[in-house]
């Protein structure tokens, strides 16, 4: 508990109550980097319910959000009441605590796993019990990838999309700062002290390949707050909402 958890600093940034003192100290470097931080968190929590509901309009009735975190309002299995819901996180205790919320919940489960052995969490018993792998499924990527490398993240990815049928749909958001951007350096220095493995900044380019042959949604890959907004989003602020988001298609089975 000594050590700033990512889940943790999430949650302080949504203004929770499962933080420690460490992960004060840690959000509160990240306040002085990114003064607006809580407003980005809490875009990206609001991304999630617009995705979902757009996801359930569309017939998914199954989840698979990765990197679940704590749970705060606006879960999925709030937003779309009655769909099968399987939470992965490594994080022990965000997995413990989301239980501790779902009991007696028999569509919704927290389990723990690393996002880079995505054969564990294929492979879990949960999965097989709560998702049908022939049903088209939703596989959330929710401001994750941002704290795993390429190398982990890249074919981790691929191996979780390809196991999904034809009709799934894969939601993400992530941050995207140019590497000169002076926000990066005491970004990367703060998260070094935590449980993530690295921070990963990526180009849009990039977030659009994790995709693979997934079919982009209109409006497509965009920013956070211009993402089927519910009002007028105002003009794109890349850099006081450095944060893009997007929901993909899977329309074809790749060839062997």
């Amino acid at each position: 508990m000594s050590q700033p958890s990512v889940a943790r600093m999430y949650d302080f940034y949504l203004g929770g109550e499962h933080h420690t003192a460490a992960d004060r100290a840690a959000g509160e470097q990240i306040l002085r980097a990114v003064p607006n931080i809580r407003e980005i968190a809490r875009a990206n929590r609001a991304f999630l319910g617009r995705a979902v509901r757009h996801l359930t309009a569309a017939g998914i009735r199954q989840f698979l959000d990765i990197g679940s975190g704590i749970p705060a309002s606006g879960n999925v299995h709030e937003v779309a009441p009655g769909a099968r819901v399987l939470y992965v996180d490594v994080d022990a205790e965000a997995v413990a605590y989301s239980n501790e919320l779902l009991r007696g919940n028999d569509n919704a489960l927290a389990v723990q796993a690393d996002l880079a052995a995505p054969s564990d969490i294929l492979g879990h018993p949960d999965y097989a019990r709560l998702l049908d792998p022939d049903e088209p499924t939703a596989l959330l990527f929710l401001s994750v990838l941002q704290f795993v490398p390429d190398e982990v993240a890249v074919p981790a990815v691929r191996t979780l999309r390809e196991a999904l049928p034809v009709g799934s749909y894969l939601a993400l958001t992530h941050p995207v700062v140019p590497p000169d951007d002076a926000r990066a350096a005491p970004i990367e220095a703060v998260y070094r002290q935590t449980n993530a493995r690295a921070t990963a900044p990526r180009t849009a380019g990039q977030l659009a390949a994790l995709a693979g042959d997934y079919r982009p949604v209109e409006p497509g890959l965009t920013w956070v707050t211009h993402w089927r907004p519910a009002g007028d989003p105002g003009p794109a602020d890349p850099v006081g909402m450095p944060m893009m988001a997007g929901v993909f298609r899977r329309d074809t089975t790749p060839a062997p």
